[in-house]
């Protein structure tokens, strides 16, 4: 896909389809005039792209960007819940907008937003609401921070999506263990959800030019003005700098994430010159095992595998899965240029897609890495012949 594309936004299941949106420029590879794109899938494999959905409206409340939200099915009405940024991100609002088309190809974009910056105005960066349901009632978060304050997730209250009330803080710095998990100036794209028996926060750390992606286990506790969050453990979303901003499904039956892969290894002049920036990871299923959150390939990935390929062999099919019971060593080549992508022992499971690399060792966070493959490139597996099996992936075209 031409053009930018960072944060995964507004994830829902409707009527038995899967909806993704993302932040997407598709004029140039560049974080500008950010609008919302859309892909909608019925198995998770063969993906629709819709184009463009919430666009950036000239005079308008969004006019700079519609940044990232969610999306909320209210009582049969969806609806986007998004930052809308005229002219700062100081000033930004949450704004709505509904689909009358239960197959979110329509939208209505509300020209007010609900709720405005934070009454701390040291709170310089609030963004990306995210909705979820507690004791009846229904809340929203966003993060926030900036240059003179430490970063909070803020809590609402809009059981009337329409209505909001700024309830104070959920989480704050304050706290050890968050203040070693966390290490953030603003807190990012808060995702609150209950999994397994607990309530889970992913949080998106943005400090000093370095990004991570985070969790924290814990419990909802009430409080006078609505629940307060209270962590118990907590690690790394992805292990790598390349994944950032995701933002988790709540189904009937799983939760599921997907997160923004960054071109971390290109200059902005290789960006534009390859007109492209940005990708969506493959969708992963979260568990709480142990006070620890797993990330699991879901297990639709596994239709897509095609033929079985030598490992011993230079491997040029642009899409493969690797499997391998003690380890496998992966590496991209070209002449003399030897990039060492996967270097690992243990239980592995890899997905390479062009320049998309998704590693799941057993009993670590997964790790995205990207590398770049010239005409000429080939990759090289190395692992124990009798416990590795490499297939390609037949990924679908839209």
């Amino acid at each position: 896909m031409d053009g930018w594309v960072n944060d995964p936004n507004g994830l829902a299941l409707i009527d038995g389809r899967y909806h993704v949106f993302f932040q997407y420029n598709g004029a140039e590879p560049r974080h500008r005039s950010i609008t919302w794109g859309h892909a909608s899938s019925s198995d998770l494999i063969s993906w629709t792209y819709h184009g463009v959905a919430l666009v950036n409206r000239p005079g308008n409340i969004d006019q700079q960007g519609c940044w990232s939200g969610c999306l909320v099915d209210d009582r049969g009405l969806p609806t986007a819940v998004y930052t809308a940024v005229r002219d700062s991100p100081a000033e930004a609002v949450v704004a709505l907008a509904r689909s009358e088309d239960r197959t979110l190809l329509t939208w209505r974009q509300s020209d007010h937003g609900v709720i405005g910056p934070p009454a701390d105005r040291s709170l310089t960066e609030t963004r990306d609401p995210y909705v979820f349901s507690y004791a009846g009632h229904r809340y929203a978060v966003q993060g926030t921070g900036g240059r003179d304050a430490e970063p909070a997730v803020l809590l609402y209250g809009c059981d009337d999506l329409d209505r909001w009330t700024e309830l104070g803080v959920l989480l704050d710095f304050t706290d050890p263990l968050v203040r070693r998990i966390a290490a953030s100036s603003t807190w990012e794209c808060p995702n609150l959800f209950p999994l397994d028996g607990h309530w889970v926060l992913v949080l998106s750390c943005w400090q000093d030019g370095d990004l991570c992606s985070v969790y924290l286990i814990g419990d909802l506790e009430p409080h006078d003005a609505g629940p307060r969050f209270v962590p118990r453990s907590g690690g790394r979303v992805d292990d790598s700098s390349a994944y950032y901003a995701p933002q988790a499904l709540v189904t009937a039956d799983r939760v599921l994430i997907w997160g923004w892969a960054r071109e971390v290894q290109r200059t902005e002049t290789q960006l534009l010159e390859a007109g492209w920036a940005g990708a969506l990871t493959f969708p992963r299923r979260l568990s709480v095992v142990e006070d620890r959150l797993v990330s699991t390939p879901v297990a639709e990935l596994d239709r897509l595998r095609g033929d079985q390929l030598d490992a011993a062999a230079p491997i040029t099919a642009r899409a493969f899965e690797i499997r391998s019971d003690a380890g496998v060593r992966l590496a991209l080549v070209d002449g003399d240029d030897h990039q060492v992508v996967v270097d690992g022992s243990g239980p592995v499971r890899v997905f390479v897609d062009g320049s998309l690399i998704e590693i799941f060792t057993a009993g670590a966070p997964p790790r995205t890495v990207r590398a770049y493959p010239r005409p000429t490139s080939v990759w090289s597996v190395r692992s124990d012949p009798a416990s590795v099996v490499v297939t390609t992936l037949s990924l679908p075209s839209s």
